[in-house]
């Protein structure tokens, strides 16, 4: 995803955008947002944006949500883009997080992005943990 023009480019891993903000662009390996892009996956949370590690969705753990779940109070629903494919959650991370009071909803990275902005249009308490994926579906 080319930073192209006046965009900026988010750090990756420990880069933070704070506050919110919807998907702009998706695809070739990363997200664009707040006129800015960012190579990898991403955590769409309350309080910021930022860099998340996980590239494929056997690595989404509830250790990989720790950032989701100290902010589980300001989430209403925690949308998970497992890339490019819709990948169940693994039911044990699944009801730890609604035991956790995070209700997740899982489908491919586009869904989830579209999903994301309409949510956040609406004021609601999401947020979003994204597979990056090369090719847009």
């Amino acid at each position: 995803m080319p930073a192209g023009g006046d965009r900026q480019s988010v750090p990756p891993e420990g880069g933070r955008f704070p506050g919110r903000a919807p998907v702009d662009a998706y695809g070739n390996g990363g997200f664009r947002f707040a006129r800015m892009s960012h190579r990898g996956s991403i955590l769409m949370l309350p309080s910021a944006i930022i860099g998340w590690h996980v590239t494929k969705p056997d690595e989404i753990s509830l250790e990989a949500l720790e950032p989701a779940l100290a902010e589980a109070s300001s989430i209403e629903v925690l949308l998970i883009g497992t890339g490019r494919n819709l990948v169940p959650l693994d039911p044990k991370v699944k009801s730890d997080l609604e035991a956790a009071g995070v209700w997740p909803e899982v489908m491919a990275t586009g869904a989830a992005s579209r999903t994301y902005n309409i949510l956040l249009a609406e004021k609601r308490a999401v947020a979003a943990a994204l597979i990056a994926v090369d090719d847009p579906e």
